[in-house]
């Protein structure tokens, strides 16, 4: 059994590998500071399970900004998943943000645990970090290049985490999670306004022509790679973490019009600055490394994610 630190404990990837470690046995700290991103309700929601738990403590505190030596007492993995989200609202004034909580706040969580006997702290990062490359399926050793402000300040953290490592022997690894999905996906993420759009007969906003590909990972196989990563020997690591199916939002957005058995109304604009063209991830360094296979395919992860939302 470990003490788990978890940041972002409210949120949707947070929450749910939250509860996983909880009926694994461990002790879970969480943390969440309820950033205005998106309504407070849909996070205290995520937390119902959590707080009944008699394993689980909760602080609402800001890692950028509040004394973490309580909130750090005692634990020996960190999950590092909180961080603000979204590409294409982090340009202009909106920056700042994204460098306070996700730069800082990483900065001081490291400073916080960098003494601690930690068995290993696992960060959260992402497939942005590639940016819009063409060497695709991409790999770890691919050139990072991001084109949004989110994507650039997500490498930061990566670096960051890798100073610590190399300067004080912090055991580290960095995933870079590819699209992820699932019961509790945010509310402003693609899939989510896809499916409220669909069963509303609403238009769905859909930047660009829809050929543009993602690799999607469902939320449970996201939640598998952080424990495969708990109980790896590797350390400095940067590992993809993927779902295994590359579509397009087109053929996507066909198979929710299949499960809610309704048909979209599309609305096409233009495409966003920030938006990349396809994401694939190569995973043979994640099955190497962690042992890590996705699980849930394509259209059962969305089925789940349906019937979760439409409940």
């Amino acid at each position: 059994m470990s003490n788990c630190l978890v940041t972002g404990a409210a949120g949707f990837i947070g929450s749910t590998l939250s509860e996983r470690l909880l009926a694994e046995g461990h002790q879970v700290t969480g943390v969440d500071c309820f950033v205005d991103y998106y309504a407070r309700d849909v996070k205290e929601a995520n937390l119902t399970a959590l707080r009944a738990h008699p394993n689980f403590r909760f602080y609402e505190n800001n890692l950028a900004h509040d004394d973490l030596s309580l909130i750090v007492a005692g634990a020996d993995v960190v999950f590092h998943e909180a961080g603000q989200a979204g590409v294409r609202v982090s340009w202009g004034a909106s920056f700042e943000g994204y460098v306070t909580n996700n730069v800082l706040a990483t900065q001081r969580l490291l400073e916080a645990v960098k003494t601690q006997p930690l068995k290993k702290f696992i960060l959260a990062s992402s497939s942005s970090v590639y940016g819009d490359s063409r060497d695709l399926p991409l790999r770890e050793t691919s050139m990072p290049k991001p084109v949004s402000p989110y994507g650039v300040t997500k490498l930061a953290t990566e670096h960051l985490v890798n100073a610590y490592h190399v300067n004080f022997g912090l055991p580290t690894i960095a995933l870079r999670y590819f699209t992820v999905y699932g019961p509790r996906q945010r509310p402003d993420m693609g899939f989510n306004r896809f499916i409220r759009a669909i069963a509303g007969g609403t238009p769905i906003q859909l930047y660009g022509d829809g050929e543009q590909t993602r690799e999607a990972t469902y939320v449970g196989d996201i939640v598998q790679a952080n424990l495969l990563a708990m109980q790896s020997d590797a350390n400095g690591a940067v590992v993809n973490v993927g779902g295994g199916e590359r579509a397009s939002v087109n053929h996507i957005i066909g198979l929710l019009e299949k499960l809610i058995e309704r048909e979209a109304v599309i609305k096409r604009i233009e495409r966003q600055a920030g938006d990349v063209q396809d994401t694939a991830a190569d995973m043979s360094h994640a099955h190497e490394v962690l042992g890590y296979t996705p699980q849930v395919a394509l259209y059962e992860g969305l089925r789940r994610q349906v019937e979760w939302q439409l409940k």
